[in-house]
C-alpha cells in the first residue's frame, strides 16, 4: 500500500473510534484520545472527567471496549489507559459537549454561550471562542459567535497550541454545531515577551572575546581620520610625483628632438614669419617688377626704331 493511501486509512480509522469513544462514553465526560501503535499493540490513552464510568465496575466497562475495538477496527491487542481531565472548563471537548446539552434542555443559544466562554476565562485560559452555526432561534439558519481574550486562527500556533472541540445540538428546528477554541494558560505564544523591572543591564550583556564597545568606539575616529587622509593623498597628489612627471615630459620632448634628421631644412615658425618686416618685402617686389617692365619697354622702342629705318630705306 502507498504511503498516501495508508495516511487516509490511519486517519479515517482514527476518526471512526473518535467517534465510537463520544457515544459510549459521553456521559462520562469524554475529553478526547490519543493513539500510538507500539510493538506490543495499539496504546489508547482517554480523557474522561470521570474516569469511573470509564471503567466501571470491576472494569467490567473498560473490558467491553476492548473487545469492541478488536472486532469493529481490527485493532492489534488494544491497551486502554484512562486519565482524569485536571480541569474540564479547559477542555474544548467536554465544554462543546456540554454547551451542546445546555441548548437542547432549552437553555437561550446567547446566555449559554456567555456563561460557557466566561466560565472558561475564570479558569484561566487566556484565550477562547465558541462558534454556533445553524437554526439557533428561527427557521433560517446564520451564526453566532462569542470570543474573549487572545485566540490564534491560522499558522502552526492554532495547530500546537489551540485546543479544538466539536459538539452537536440537536433541536426540533434542526442540528446546531457547537465549535469551541480555547488557549490553556499554560500556552507558549510565539509573540509573548516579558519586561524586567529593576534589573541592570550589565547582567544579561554577553561577554565579548575581543575589544569592548567603548574600546570600539574610541577608535572609531582614528579610522576615520585616517580614511581622510588618505582620500586627501589621492586627490591632491605630491610634489615629489609632480616633478617625477615633468622630468619624464622632458626627457620625452629631448628623445623626440634626437629623432629629427640633421638634413632636414629649417621649417619656419609663426613667431619668424611675426618678425619679418613685411612691408620692406613688399617695396623689393614692386622695384624689380618696374625695373624688369623698363627692361622690355627699351627693347620694344629698340625693335620699331629698327623696324621704321628698314622701311625707309
Amino acid at each position: 500500500m502507498a504511503d498516501e493511501q495508508q495516511f487516509i486509512e490511519d486517519g479515517l480509522q482514527r476518526t471512526q473510534i473518535d467517534e465510537f469513544f463520544a457515544d459510549e462514553l459521553g456521559r462520562a465526560g469524554y475529553g478526547g484520545m490519543d493513539v500510538a501503535k507500539t510493538p506490543m499493540g495499539t496504546q489508547i490513552v482517554l480523557k474522561a472527567e470521570k474516569p469511573g464510568m470509564v471503567i466501571g465496575k470491576g472494569g467490567k466497562n473498560i473490558r467491553k471496549i476492548t473487545t469492541e475495538l478488536e472486532e469493529r477496527f481490527d485493532l492489534d491487542d488494544p491497551q486502554i489507559d484512562v486519565q482524569e481531565v485536571e480541569e474540564p472548563d479547559l477542555n474544548a471537548r467536554i465544554v462543546a459537549d456540554r454547551l451542546g446539552n445546555a441548548l437542547e434542555r432549552g437553555w437561550y443559544f446567547r446566555k449559554a454561550g456567555h456563561t460557557t466562554i466566561d466560565r472558561i476565562m475564570e479558569a484561566g485560559a487566556k484565550g477562547a471562542e465558541i462558534v454556533l452555526s445553524g437554526k439557533v432561534t428561527g427557521a433560517r439558519s446564520r451564526v453566532e459567535k462569542f470570543n474573549r481574550g487572545y485566540i490564534k486562527h491560522n499558522g502552526e500556533p492554532a495547530e500546537d497550541i489551540v485546543d479544538s472541540g466539536v459538539g452537536v445540538a440537536v433541536m426540533k428546528l434542526g442540528t446546531i454545531g457547537v465549535r469551541v477554541k480555547i488557549i490553556p494558560p499554560n500556552a507558549e505564544l510565539p509573540d509573548d515577551f516579558e519586561i524586567y523591572e529593576d534589573v541592570e543591564v550589565e547582567e544579561y550583556v554577553a561577554e565579548t572575546d575581543g575589544e569592548s564597545v567603548e574600546e570600539l568606539l574610541e577608535g572609531e575616529p582614528e579610522d576615520e581620520d585616517e580614511a581622510e587622509t588618505t582620500e586627501v593623498g589621492h586627490d591632491q597628489p605630491d610634489e615629489t610625483e609632480a616633478e617625477v612627471d615633468e622630468e619624464v615630459v622632458e626627457e620625452e620632448i629631448v628623445e623626440d628632438d634626437a629623432d629629427v634628421p640633421a638634413d632636414d631644412p629649417d621649417v619656419p615658425t609663426d613667431e619668424d614669419i611675426d618678425d619679418l618686416d613685411v612691408d620692406h618685402l613688399d617695396e623689393a617686389v614692386e622695384e624689380e617688377l618696374d625695373e624688369d617692365v623698363e627692361a622690355e619697354a627699351e627693347e620694344l622702342m629698340d625693335e620699331m626704331d629698327d623696324e621704321e629705318e628698314g622701311d625707309d630705306e
